[in-house]
């Protein structure tokens, strides 16, 4: 199937179970990450700021998710995604060393409200399938072809032209344009200057929803944009002609905790030691991790803001081993004062593993030693996060983690939007059920809808 075919013609009943479940399982994580964002300063940053300066203009516009107020399609998208990464729980793909989903999600709701579209459950789960298969491999294409690691805004930006193609009905002429134009314009921001010096820039996925969204919009209205390199250039066609037949969406992860994927591995090997041993952080004297080098470049050890928190390895193994646990209330607030955590981190000592470096990115390692107070040394096994394709989360934690980050939306709120989630494109075969009760859930103002 090539890709105009795919992203028009794709219907639910091309979906088989298991994909159409991993779209029902991403949604509801999106969905909770993006509730527990709506309390970090970049959310209250960005939402204000596009309501000052994106404007709905002479459309009737789209609510910013868990805001309410009326901003630009492409100013919702850019919130939604920048929301949604201000918490960094979100899903991710391994190859493509970022996310698809930040901005897939906002995309999708843009153009549904902005269009007053009457979407039923069906489509929006086939449009969602739709976005992460053009994002992720756009993602991987462009890593093989640019010279550095870039952020994920460069390649999830095609996935919202998709959408937007798909949503506004383009023409293959005009897909083909907005696919170039997003591509073009994506955010080709450097990653790693982010790791080395965390700030809200997080992972340009706010900016790569709004170029795809612009995009879309541009080439219904005659712009003409660069062929996308990253599907026409002929060293990348074979990652497209399975279109339709490999599904990248199996291929995503879920974070257990809300900080950058490769500090999990340090995380999850110490929290199992601890456990396996019967140890406290009252315990602990010192610990030493051997990762892969993209990790040990995280050594924000004293950070000062949610940002530096989540693109940390030794702060929040430092929380996991001096509190027990790795959630909202460790990388916000209080959490980032938190003194026996903060002398445990800057005492950390991070080694890179030649070993362990090889394996990077497909597979992502740590091992970590811990040395006692009595004397005691112990040390993992290799160890990867739990959430990939090979160790999913089971259903019950993937729920649990959607109520806890969702808990300020109230618990009939709440359980609304997992019950609705739940059974989208469960019913009869052919028979979609309107999806209007899900998007107003997700756009009306915390506190407002019941």
């Amino acid at each position: 199937m090539n890709v105009q075919t795919f992203i028009h013609d794709l219907r639910h009943a091309d979906l088989p179970p298991p994909v159409a479940a991993l779209a029902r399982r991403c949604l509801l994580d999106l969905v909770g990450v993006a509730a527990s964002g709506r309390r970090t300063d970049l959310a209250r940053i960005v939402t204000d700021h596009a309501a000052r300066q994106f404007g709905a203009g002479e459309g009737r516009g789209a609510r910013m998710i868990f805001d309410g107020r009326r901003v630009s399609p492409a100013g919702a998208a850019y919130v939604g995604a920048s929301l949604i990464d201000s918490f960094d729980a979100h899903d991710g793909h391994a190859l493509t060393k970022g996310h698809a989903g930040v901005a897939i999600l906002p995309a999708l709701l843009a153009f549904w409200e902005a269009e007053d579209l009457a979407l039923d459950d069906r489509e929006v789960l086939t449009s969602i399938v739709i976005g992460y298969e053009i994002a992720t491999r756009a993602g991987i294409a462009l890593h093989a072809s640019a010279c550095d690691y870039h952020t994920s805004g460069a390649w999830n930006a095609l996935a919202c032209a998709a959408l937007g193609a798909r949503l506004l009905k383009l023409s293959p002429a005009q897909t083909r344009e907005a696919l170039g134009t997003a591509e073009y314009h994506g955010p080709r921001s450097q990653m790693m200057r982010c790791i080395d010096h965390p700030t809200m820039l997080k992972d340009g996925s706010g900016w790569g929803a709004l170029a795809g969204v612009s995009a879309a919009y541009l080439a219904a209205d005659g712009f003409t944009g660069a062929p996308a390199l990253t599907m026409e250039a002929p060293g990348q066609q074979a990652l497209w002609g399975d279109l339709g037949t490999r599904w990248y969406i199996l291929e995503q992860y879920f974070k257990p905790y809300p900080v950058c994927r490769w500090a999990q591995p340090a995380v999850e090997a110490a929290r199992r030691l601890m456990a396996a041993h019967g140890l406290t952080g009252a315990d602990i004297a010192e610990v030493e991790v051997r990762s892969f080098a993209e990790a040990v470049r995280l050594a924000s050890a004293r950070p000062a803001t949610t940002e530096e928190a989540q693109y940390s390895l030794p702060f929040p193994l430092a929380a996991m081993i001096v509190r027990g646990r790795l959630g909202a209330d460790e990388i916000t607030g209080a959490g980032l004062h938190d003194a026996a955590v903060l002398d445990l981190s800057a005492s950390i000592r991070l080694t890179e593993d030649p070993d362990i470096c090889a394996r990077f990115p497909a597979e992502r390692f740590a091992v970590v030693s811990l040395g006692t107070r009595d004397g005691r040394h112990v040390t993992s096994e290799w160890t990867q996060a739990d959430g990939g394709p090979a160790n999913p989360l089971p259903d019950d934690e993937i729920s649990a983690k959607f109520q806890a980050l969702a808990g300020q939306l109230g618990d009939n709120r709440r359980q609304a939007i997992e019950t609705l989630i739940t059974e989208m494109g469960t019913g009869e075969m052919g028979t979609g059920k309107p999806a209007a009760d899900l998007a107003e859930l997700v756009l009306a103002p915390i506190g407002e809808a019941a």
